[in-house]
């Protein structure tokens, strides 16, 4: 009973002794990381405070996005902004991701929890191999725990590039909602100004004849304009803020043509502008040379060039839809 009871003791005195030999390593461990992450975010704040988008290389990029311990999430935009590089787009999604990160840095809501980063590819080349990126510009949100996930990359063809829908993303995949502060824009103001201005004169200066406010071809010449500019996509634009065209980095190759059915460049727009025109300039010329009472041959030549608009800019049309919606399976004469 005796020996027994003294096996109980020593075995209670060496888990004591294992309990304590593990526990003080792991507590000493414990205020490590904490001082480390309490470095990091002291450093980071400093950073924000100075400047809401801390430019990183590749040894920042590292030690503070990639590396643990972190309790804080990163907006992190890799870009090209370089001359040489000759990226338009980045210079814009750089301009919006600005605004965003200003209206977050001054706002009563701001906090350690979210930061704004930017990795130039002339800057941190390697963090762009490490990350197997071919791309720019390109929004990733690296979370406050574990490694970023398929929606954490932000999708700039679909959504854009203004600072609204970036904001928008990062309140689904951080819950931290911004709102964007924009500058004051006094070119809208002034521009409308100005039409009223030149609207107004000359209406002083016709103002004994109005005759041409009742013109039945003005009025529908402006219609024709707004349907065409609506129909091209431009609220779309001014909704989602698309960039102008895309720019391969690496190749250098300019897409002016969206290949997703559910996203366009600004230049897409424009040309698919001109195609509507040109469509409805030959439906004009066919109805002219069908209702006008010129001579048999001007008329043969407006029906000729009336059907030459309408067949070759209704084919290109038709090709730019046969490249967005993959598989259609008709087509006209070029397309």
């Amino acid at each position: 009973m005796a020996a027994r009871w003294w096996f109980c003791c020593v075995s209670a005195n060496m888990a004591a002794a294992l309990l304590l030999s593990y526990g003080v390593p792991s507590a000493s461990a414990q205020r490590k990381k904490e001082m480390v992450l309490s470095e990091k975010v002291s450093q980071l704040m400093e950073w924000t405070n100075k400047r809401p988008v801390i430019r990183m290389n590749g040894d920042k990029f590292r030690r503070l996005v990639k590396a643990p311990p972190r309790n804080y999430s990163v907006i992190v935009m890799f870009t090209a902004l370089q001359l040489h590089r000759q990226c338009v787009v980045c210079k814009q999604a750089d301009e919006e991701f600005q605004i965003l990160a200003n209206s977050w840095r001054y706002s009563s809501a701001f906090t350690n929890r979210i930061f704004f980063a930017m990795v130039d590819f002339d800057e941190g080349s390697d963090v762009f191999q490490m990350l197997n990126m071919n791309s720019a510009p390109t929004f990733i949100n690296f979370p406050a725990k574990g490694k970023p996930k398929r929606g954490d990359t932000y999708e700039l063809q679909v959504r854009g590039f203004s600072a609204e829908q970036i904001a928008r993303w990062i309140a689904d995949r951080t819950d931290v909602n911004i709102r964007v502060i924009r500058p004051p824009n006094y070119a809208g103001p002034l521009m409308l100004g100005l039409l009223l201005a030149v609207i107004g004169g000359l209406v002083y200066l016709r103002r004994s004849n109005m005759e041409f406010l009742f013109n039945k071809t003005g009025w529908a010449f402006a219609a024709l304009c707004f349907v065409l500019a609506m129909t091209s996509g431009q609220m779309w634009n001014h909704i989602r803020g698309p960039p102008y065209a895309h720019k391969n980095p690496h190749t250098g190759h300019v897409n002016y043509i969206h290949g997703s059915s559910q996203a366009q460049f600004v230049a897409e727009t424009h040309i698919v502008l001109l195609f509507n025109g040109g469509v409805t300039l030959g439906m004009v010329l066919l109805c002219e040379a069908a209702t006008s009472d010129m001579d048999i041959g001007k008329r043969k030549i407006m029906c000729v060039a009336g059907i030459g608009l309408v067949v070759l800019f209704f084919s290109w049309m038709l090709s730019i839809f046969r490249s967005k919606y993959h598989g259609y399976p008709y087509s006209f004469l070029m397309s």
